[in-house]
């Protein structure tokens, strides 16, 4: 593969489509199982492919493989990809969003309660570094299992539950003491 990505340096498109034709399947396997959306992990793969085309000649073969490199820019563009996302697309029923925003609309003090505790719950996540931030949107947004996340994320289940146990922790003192029962799905 090495072989490839110096022809890609090179300015050879013929060694893109070695490359392309060599990793593809795995390209695309990774991102869709971050993705879990056949559309977007095609996306996460053109753009790992147009990325490599561009980056070939930084590639340093001292500091890994080929294919982990691929791998590393698949799973980057999966996450920035899942980022990108509206909420909504990714509940399981978006309807019960529209409910829950129709049940705080009558009353105003409900409403700027609501908005007081998401910019509160917003300006805590942004203390955390992205890596756990990302870590707890997945469990707490998402309702993936640990299981599920180190999976997608390609992180041991022990350094998953660190990193969202040492978040929560964060999160417990930079959130308003009158916060204390957050309901974190919210």
């Amino acid at each position: 593969m090495r072989g490839f990505i110096a022809g890609m340096g090179a300015g050879d498109e013929s060694a893109l489509g070695g490359l392309y034709d060599a990793t593809v399947r795995r390209v695309f396997g990774l991102a869709l199982r971050i993705t879990c959306n056949p559309q977007m992990a095609e996306e996460v793969a053109e753009e790992v492919f147009w990325q490599a085309w561009r980056q070939a000649l930084r590639f340093d073969a001292t500091r890994g493989n080929a294919m982990a490199w691929l791998l590393t820019m698949t799973r980057s563009r999966a996450l920035d990809a899942l980022r990108r996302t509206d909420d909504a697309d990714l509940h399981p029923e978006p309807e019960t969003l529209m409910q829950l925003e129709a049940a705080c609309e009558g009353d105003p003090q409900n409403l700027l309660d609501a908005l007081q505790r998401n910019q509160a719950l917003h300006a805590a996540l942004e203390t955390l570094d992205a890596l756990p931030r990302q870590l707890l949107s997945l469990a707490f947004f998402r309702g993936l299992t640990h299981e599920e996340i180190a999976s997608q994320s390609a992180l041991p289940l022990g350094t998953v539950k660190s990193h969202i146990r040492r978040a929560l922790q964060a999160l417990g003192t930079a959130l308003p003491p009158d916060m204390g029962t957050l309901d974190m799905q919210s």
